[in-house]
């Protein structure tokens, strides 16, 4: 008799469940999580109760209690005591810092440089000062990779960026490269130009910004602390000239 109570129990439960308690409360969590994201539940909607999602899963009240503790750390559900648990609305991700830079609009375009400038020439100073041997190379090998691009005809914003990175590691401080990558392609706003604008809007254009990269990097190299800021001084202010001519233009 005891057999049959217990070959009758087993068949009850569901087919392929998760082993462990582990596993249960993640199969629990991911299939609500996909419900509130996927719009099933909507904020203000009131969960199951507890019998009622234990019943629904097949688990335990345990594993339900640690699922709705779960969600509620990820700010989806909140449990209202003697109540139950509701929904919650979503917050709105947090927008990534300079990625509403339009560069279309010289105004944007000059606000972006000028915060590059007040970080940037200070960086070309550091550089200068606390560079190492292999760090110098590094900013050297930019450089010279930039010239071939610019030789060859193919796009240069990424050997640019990685210009301007390189003078940042040689601060020492990594929180110029930071500042850098928060920005990313609005750190050389030709990239969000139209197609090929910032090469054709004035002939000798990207001759000129890499004779600017080589000011810079002599400077460093020579552990010329004023003159490294003065060469990124005169880099971002042509540039701001430049890309005032192209607007302009186009």
């Amino acid at each position: 008799m005891a057999r049959s109570r217990i070959q009758d129990s087993t068949a009850e439960l569901p087919p392929a469940r998760p082993s462990g308690r582990r596993n249960l409360v993640g199969m629990v969590v991911e299939q609500l999580q996909a419900e509130i994201l996927g719009g099933a539940l909507a904020p203000g909607d009131k969960l199951p109760s507890e019998a009622g999602l234990t019943q629904r899963f097949g688990v335990s009240r345990t594993v339900i209690r640690e699922a709705i503790a779960s969600l509620r750390a990820d700010g989806l559900v909140e449990p209202r005591h003697g109540v139950g648990v509701f929904i919650l609305k979503r917050e709105a991700e947090p927008s990534i810092p300079f990625q509403s830079i339009e560069t279309a609009r010289i105004s944007s375009v000059i606000e972006a440089l000028e915060l590059r400038a007040a970080v940037e020439i200070e960086a070309a100073g550091l550089a200068a000062t606390r560079r190492s041997p292999a760090q110098e190379q590094t900013i050297l090998e930019r450089y010279d990779d930039l010239a071939i691009l610019i030789a060859e005809g193919k796009p240069t914003t990424a050997a640019d960026f990685a210009f301007h990175l390189a003078v940042a590691d040689a601060t020492n401080n990594p929180r110029f490269r930071e500042f850098l990558e928060i920005m990313g392609r609005n750190v050389i706003p030709r990239a969000s130009l139209q197609e090929g604008l910032a090469e054709r809007a004035e002939a000798g254009y990207l001759e000129q910004i890499q004779a600017e990269h080589k000011r810079i990097a002599d400077a460093i190299s020579a552990r010329d602390e004023e003159a490294a800021r003065d060469a990124v001084r005169l880099h971002l202010k042509g540039s701001l000239e430049r890309y005032r001519r192209m607007i302009r233009r186009s």
